[in-house]
């Protein structure tokens, strides 16, 4: 368990850039914080790799860390399991932008056929979930994007530029998005209406 000493924090890997064992160095702390009765030790560390920076907070100096911000990352139960192992996996390789972005595209390839859309390329499919409204017409054209820059990698296309981290975040963040919009959020709402249901 991190705690909160010394001049690095010991997470298993970056909640920016996904890098294993990341070397997050302190570079900031806050004179303790204290409400309503409880105190909070505040520092901040950034990583050698990406140079995203995270605060972390205990109740002491040494202390177990209680939180860190932003937290890990995490990725719903709801999911598809295929597509759920392609986005940790496209996670945990960021610092690999090409084959983050390759993951991201396989997880949202992945989530169009657990959709029963299984037919035709991956560009054919993404407009046939817009037309049958499971994803909005905005979503299909961020979907694109995403889906072409993965063409470039898998075929190694020597005109196109190689994905930065930024790109990489940026299909990741994608792919998280639409499948919290296709599983992870229809799934809540029957839970709700399940729990509203049962009260």
């Amino acid at each position: 368990m991190a705690r909160l000493f010394g001049t690095q924090l010991e997470l298993p890997r970056c909640p920016h850039c996904g890098v294993a064992a990341p070397m997050l160095m302190h570079v900031a702390q806050m004179t303790p914080v204290t409400l309503q009765g409880q105190t909070r030790f505040w520092r901040s560390y950034a990583c050698r790799s990406c140079a995203g920076v995270v605060s972390a907070t205990a109740p002491g100096w040494d202390q177990p860390v209680l939180a860190t911000f932003p937290s890990a990352q995490t990725f719903s139960e709801d999911l598809p399991s295929r597509a759920r192992e392609y986005l940790i996996q496209a996670f945990n390789s960021m610092s690999s932008p090409a084959g983050a972005v390759m993951l991201a595209a396989s997880a949202v390839d992945s989530m169009l056929k657990a959709k029963a859309l299984t037919a035709g390329s991956l560009y054919s499919r993404i407009d046939e979930a817009a037309a049958a409204h499971l994803i909005t017409a905005d979503m299909a054209h961020w979907a694109h994007d995403v889906r072409l820059d993965a063409n470039d990698q898998r075929h190694a296309d020597d005109a196109a530029p190689l994905p930065s981290l930024d790109q990489a975040k940026k299909c990741v963040e994608f792919a998280v998005a639409f499948g919290d919009f296709l599983f992870v959020l229809p799934a809540r709402v029957q839970r709700g209406i399940a729990d509203a249901g049962n009260a």
